[in-house]
Order: C-alpha cells, then structure tokens, then sequence
C-alpha cells in the first residue's frame, strides 16, 4: 500500500518512521459591518467568513521535515451580535460643513437619522 504524503525522502531515509498528528486550533474571526439595522447586518456578515481556498498549508511552518498533509477549518459557533456605535457627525460645529463622521457609541441603535441631535 502506498501512503499519501507531503513528506519528501530517499534511500537515506531508509529506516525512518512517517509520523502524522492532527492538531486542532480554535480560529477566531471577528468582523465589523455599517448596516441599516440588526437584520441587514446579520444579512451582510452570513454572507461572508472563511475564504476556505486561503485555508492552505502556506499558513505552516515547514522545517526540519514536518510537511503539512491537511489544512482545514469548520465552523463550531458564533457570538452574539454587538452594537457597536452609529455614524454620527463629530461635536463639532463644523462637522457637519465638513463632513466629519465618527462612530459615536452613546446613540442608541434604534435611533433614526431623523432624530438624531446632528442629523
């Protein structure tokens, strides 16, 4: 039977042992979003993740004979989703004239543009 593997040898290796581990890591992947609201942000971020093509073995290490046969992510939970802030104009007199936005985390999320203080 023939064993598949990255692992490079010759008749110098004659001998040796071929030795294959699995190690799990826990991956976090944290993204932010300016959505309308709740629903389109949850909308918005389902639709994005892991690139799983980058999901590669270019994100090991390759030394002293250790070859990566197998990289692999999966999904296993999300958090919650955080309410961040709203764009808001600076506090400043100009900011409007200006256009000077920042995300201002003392507006409450369900506040509409319409009533907000600079809006």
């Amino acid at each position: 039977m023939t064993i598949d593997t990255n692992v490079m040898f010759t008749k110098d290796d004659v001998g040796k042992n071929l030795y294959r581990k699995k190690t799990y890591y826990r991956l976090v992947v944290e993204q932010e979003v300016l959505a309308k609201d709740r629903d389109e942000a949850e909308k918005l971020l389902g639709e994005c993740g892991i690139d799983h093509s980058q999901i590669n073995h270019e994100i090991t290490e390759t030394k002293g004979g250790v070859e990566t046969f197998m990289v692999d992510a999966d999904y296993t939970d999300s958090g919650e989703l955080e309410y961040m802030g709203k764009v808001d104009f600076e506090d400043d007199e100009y900011a409007k004239e200006d256009g000077l936005v920042e995300i201002n985390d003392w507006v409450s999320e369900t506040i509409k543009p319409s009533e907000m203080s600079n809006g």
